[in-house]
Order: structure tokens, then C-alpha cells, then sequence
């Protein structure tokens, strides 16, 4: 067996506990290092989960030289910096989602990842479901989707930053489905059209709920209707999900095993497998992927097209018009290359002829 693969995290706050509990569990795995702001946060943070002898620090730098890679849990808002720090040292990155607040600092990160030779991955969650990879193989059997659903109704009180956001549900939320729909449909997203809007009694400041139709290179339309705000007989936080298809219908309501019945009328419930879930399944992929040079499906740049699923959908809110996913990447890309301040990450990202191509590649 190989070595335990030496990990630097970034970041102890709540959603950095919840990965030392994962690192924990997992025996491909070994914490060499905790990093945080808050040096006296990342101590106990490190002591409540048995990491009584795992140095702390305040930087990556500090620490880098015992690890094989990072996983960064810090703020969205920090990863950018995190990510190329890490990369600059010569270490892969398993950053958790989003890759970055906006698209044009994704394109800034994925050229730090190809100047650096090192894998940058994210940690997509919601592809790690044994009932949602399920229902992903029940589609498959099923031959193309014509049109692929998800609705999506919770109730949370976050408090914080959350409601005061301009759109909360798009963006904080959105792209787990948006990403999972990329999945299901294994095709590229076009073009969306997206009307966003706040229930009279809603208690976030922006809007809270929202209604996306998506229409895909191959055809499919992916439809998304969601609310924070809708209390009482709320779905999943995966979304109830309907695939519709010539052979018959795959439905999954986001916990449970999904269920097809056939153009014949007959029922099949799926059989889940053995396998990582969540979190775990991503810190799984990542590993694997450092040991052999494989590509993760939550790979840098074909999460970038996620994010930008979900920049295009607050730009058609804001306008009221269908927005071209190709277009907002072109954009970004445009100004990526103007507010780069690293020379080498302007020089490739000026390299890329196509950005959707290079991102599809």
C-alpha cells in the first residue's frame, strides 16, 4: 500500500472542522499541518480532533515543506490567494466550492494550475451521492434526456452574511444543482434564461428564490425552480430531481434510491453501490487523482463552466434577457488577462485561443 498522502489544510473554521472529522476517517490520508488566521482557533480546532501533535501556523508557507498537498477551506473570498500560494509551491489543491466569487478569478486560478503543472480540484459535493450517482447511471440507460428537472424548496434561517446578499439562492446555493445537472446531462450549458425574485414574507434582503430554464449543446433543457423561503413540505437539499426520456422516466427525490418507470410501464428502483459520499467522496477522488495523474471530474476547469452557469443566470435576472454561458466566459476571460498581477498568469491565459474550448479540453 502507498503512503498516506501528507495533507496541509487551510482554514479551521466550521466547514474546516467538518473536513478534519473526513481526514480523519479516511486511511489514504494523514493531517501534517493546520493553517489559519486565527492561530489559536487552528490549536483547538487541531486538539478537538485528535490532532494534539499536528503543527499550526498562520501561512502555507510555514508548513508546506512536510506536505504533499492542500486542501483550503477558507472563506470563497480568500481562495484565489490560498490555491495559487499552494500551487506555487509545487502542491495540488482540493478547494472547497465555489472555486471563487467570480468567473474571471476561476480563469486566473486555472492558469496558476497550468503554469504549475499540479492538479487543482473542487470539492463539488453533490456529485458524491450513492442515490444521485444512481440516478445518474438510470439516465444513462435510458438513452438522451429531452428535458431534465429539479425542484428545490427549503426554509433555512442562516443569519449572517447569507441574507443579506443580493442573491442568495443563485448564487450560495445554485451551483450545487446547476454543477449536478451538468452530470446528469453530460453535455455543455448554452445558454439560460433566469427570473430571480423575493417572496413578500421572505426574510433575506435579496432574492431568495428563482426559476432557471438552461438549454444544453446537445438539446436537453434543465429546468430549475427554488425558493430559501418556502416553508412547509420542503424537498430534499439535493432538490427533487425528473428526468424525462424516450425510454421512460428516472425520478430521484434527492435522499432516497430514484426510481424509472420504463415506456412499458414497468418500475425499476436502482441499487445503490458501496462508496464514499460527500465530502469523503471528493477528499477519495482527489487522492486517487494525485497517486495516478487522472483527471477528477470536479477538475478546475470544467468546474469554471459551473460557476459560470451561475453568473449567467444573476445576469439574465438583472436583465431580463437569456444570457450565453460562452459569452460571460468570454468576458471574464477579457478581464482576467487585464487585472492579472502575476505576469506569468497573464501570459496564459493570453495563450488560450478559444477560453470555452480550453476549458472544455
Amino acid at each position: 500500500m502507498p503512503e498516506p498522502l501528507r495533507l496541509l489544510q487551510v482554514g479551521a473554521g466550521g466547514m474546516g472542522r467538518a473536513w478534519l472529522g473526513n481526514i480523519a476517517k479516511n486511511p489514504d490520508v494523514v493531517l501534517v499541518g493546520l493553517v489559519d488566521l486565527d492561530v489559536a482557533l487552528a490549536r483547538q480546532a487541531a486538539d478537538e480532533h485528535g490532532y494534539g501533535d499536528v503543527p499550526v501556523a498562520a501561512s502555507i508557507d510555514e508548513l508546506a515543506a512536510g506536505a504533499d498537498a492542500v486542501v483550503d477551506v477558507t472563506v470563497p473570498a480568500a481562495h484565489p490567494v490560498v490555491s495559487a500560494t499552494a500551487l506555487g509551491l509545487g502542491l495540488p489543491v482540493l478547494s472547497e466550492k465555489p472555486l471563487a466569487e467570480s468567473v474571471r478569478q476561476c480563469l486566473q486560478m486555472v492558469a496558476a494550475s497550468e503554469i504549475s503543472g499540479k492538479l487543482l480540484m473542487v470539492s463539488q459535493s453533490r456529485r458524491y451521492f450513492r442515490a444521485g450517482n444512481a440516478f445518474a447511471r438510470q439516465i444513462a440507460e435510458l438513452g438522451a434526456v429531452g428535458s431534465l428537472s429539479c425542484e428545490f424548496f427549503k426554509a433555512p434561517h442562516f443569519g449572517g452574511f447569507r441574507e443579506r446578499m443580493a442573491e442568495p439562492l443563485l448564487i450560495d446555493m445554485a451551483i450545487h444543482q446547476f454543477d449536478l445537472a451538468r452530470k446528469l446531462i453530460g453535455s455543455a450549458p448554452v445558454s439560460v434564461y433566469c427570473e430571480s425574485y423575493n417572496p413578500e414574507w421572505s426574510w433575506f434582503e435579496g432574492n431568495a428564490a428563482a426559476n432557471a430554464v438552461f438549454a444544453f449543446a446537445n438539446g436537453t433543457r434543465f429546468a430549475f425552480n427554488g425558493s430559501w423561503c418556502a416553508p412547509g413540505l420542503e424537498t430534499s437539499w439535493n432538490g427533487h430531481w425528473r428526468a424525462s426520456t424516450a425510454g421512460g422516466t428516472a425520478y430521484w427525490d434527492g435522499d432516497n434510491a430514484p426510481t424509472v418507470e420504463l415506456a412499458s410501464g414497468e418500475a425499476v428502483v436502482a441499487e445503490l453501490t458501496d462508496e464514499p459520499e460527500e465530502i469523503a467522496g471528493s477528499l477519495a477522488e482527489f487522492v486517487a487523482a494525485v497517486r495516478s495523474g487522472t483527471v477528477p471530474q470536479s477538475e478546475a476547469h470544467s468546474n469554471v463552466i459551473s460557476v459560470a452557469m451561475v453568473e449567467a443566470a444573476v445576469q439574465s435576472a438583472a436583465t431580463g434577457a437569456p444570457v450565453r454561458i460562452a459569452d460571460v466566459l468570454t468576458a471574464a476571460h477579457a478581464e482576467a488577462i487585464a487585472t492579472a498581477t502575476d505576469s506569468a498568469v497573464r501570459a496564459c491565459l493570453e495563450s488560450w485561443p478559444d477560453v470555452l474550448k480550453t476549458l472544455e479540453a
